[in-house]
C-alpha cells in the first residue's frame, strides 16, 4: 500500500511531517518516545485496509522540526490539534485518536484540551507515573550525557525514568549482541528523548485530571508490563467515565511491535463499535494473545516508540 508524506504546520510555525495512507474513517496514530514515522508501520499495514491513517513524527523527532528550546505538552497539544484538523479536513469526519506510551499521554492532553474533532480515544500504557519533580534530576543526567555523546549514560538515565526491570534490560542487551545502532538514527532518537523528558519534567502525575475526558475511550495494556505501569493504567481506566479497559495476557509495553495484528484488531473492533453504538460501560476485559519473550521485541528496553 502506497503512503505519502505531507507537512502540517502547528500554531507556532513548527513544521510536522505526517505519513498518510489508506482510505476510510480517519485515524491519527501518535508514537512514543524514541519513535518516529516508522513506529506504527506494522499496525498500519493492517489498519489502513479500511481506514485513512495519519502518523505524525512528533516535534523533536526528525524529519519534523526540532524545537530551539525546551518542549512542553502545551506545545505538543497544539501540534497534535493541527494534525487532527488536517486529518478531519478531507472527509469532514472527526478522528479516532490513538497513542502509545508517551504518545498516549499526549493524546490524553489533547483530548482533554480540545475534544471537538476527536471521535474516540485509544491509549496504550501512558507512563503517567513518570512526570514532574521526580523526572527533573534524570533529565539533567540525560542532558549532560547527551552533550558528551555518552550512549551508556543516556541509557542509564532513561532506564531510571522508565523503571524497566534489570532482567529485561539484560535480555535486550543479549538479544542485540554485537549489533551497532545506526548513528544517524541513534542521534535522531536521542534528540527526541531529550525533548520528551523536558515535557515530562514539566507535567504532573495527577490522574484525576483525566476525568474530564468524555469521548468513548479504550485503555489498552499488557498483563506482563512492569510496575508501576499496571497500577497507573488501571487508575486511568477507572477515572475516565467512558473508558473500557482491555488487558492482553502474554504482552508487555512492546505489544505494538511484538503483536501488531492484536493491536490492529482491537482498534478496528473499537472503531466499529463506536460507529454502531453508544459508548459501552467501563469494564475490565482479558483478551487472548500469544506470549512473547523479551528477546523477540526489537529495539532498546525502554518505552515503545
Amino acid at each position: 500500500m502506497t503512503s505519502h508524506d505531507q507537512h502540517v504546520e502547528s500554531a507556532d510555525g513548527t513544521r510536522l511531517v505526517v505519513r498518510r495512507l489508506g482510505a476510510g474513517d480517519p485515524v491519527v496514530l501518535v508514537h512514543g518516545s524514541g519513535g518516529g514515522l516508522h513506529s506504527w508501520a506494522t499496525v498500519t499495514d493492517d489498519l489502513a485496509h479500511d481506514h485513512e491513517v495519519w502518523m505524525p513524527a512528533r516535534r523533536g523527532y526528525g524529519p519534523s522540526d526540532v524545537p530551539p528550546g525546551p518542549k512542553s505538552f502545551a506545545e505538543e497539544t497544539a501540534d497534535l490539534t493541527a494534525v487532527i484538523a488536517a486529518a478531519r479536513q478531507p472527509s469532514g469526519k472527526p478522528v479516532h485518536l490513538v497513542g502509545a506510551s508517551y504518545g498516549a499521554t499526549l493524546a490524553l492532553h489533547t483530548t482533554s484540551a480540545d475534544p471537538r474533532d476527536v471521535r474516540s480515544l485509544a491509549v496504550f500504557e501512558p507512563p503517567l507515573f513518570a512526570a514532574g519533580a521526580e523526572v527533573a534530576p534524570m533529565l539533567d543526567e540525560y542532558r549532560a550525557a547527551f552533550e558528551r555523546d555518552d550512549a551508556g549514560a543516556m541509557a542509564a538515565a532513561l532506564n531510571g525514568v522508565t523503571r524497566v526491570p534489570a532482567e529485561i534490560v539484560a535480555a535486550f542487551a543479549a538479544a542485540a549482541g554485537d549489533r551497532t545502532p545506526d548513528p544517524v538514527e541513534a542521534r535522531r532518537s536521542a534528540i527526541g528523548w531529550l525533548h520528551d523528558l523536558e515535557a515530562l519534567a514539566g507535567d504532573s502525575t495527577d490522574i484525576a485530571r483525566w476525568s474530564s475526558i468524555t469521548v468513548p475511550t479504550l485503555v489498552l495494556s499488557g498483563a506482563d508490563t512492569w510496575e508501576p505501569m499496571p497500577t497507573t493504567t488501571h487508575a486511568l481506566a477507572a477515572t475516565i467515565p467512558a473508558a473500557r479497559h482491555v488487558i492482553w495476557p502474554g504482552q508487555s509495553h512492546f505489544a505494538t511491535m511484538t503483536a501488531p495484528a492484536l493491536v490492529a484488531d482491537a482498534l478496528r473492533q473499537f472503531f466499529t463499535e463506536i460507529s454502531a453504538t453508544q459508548p459501552r460501560p467501563r469494564v475490565a476485559e482479558t483478551a487472548t494473545a500469544r506470549p512473547v519473550s523479551p528477546s523477540s521485541a526489537p529495539g532498546p528496553a525502554r518505552w515503545s516508540g
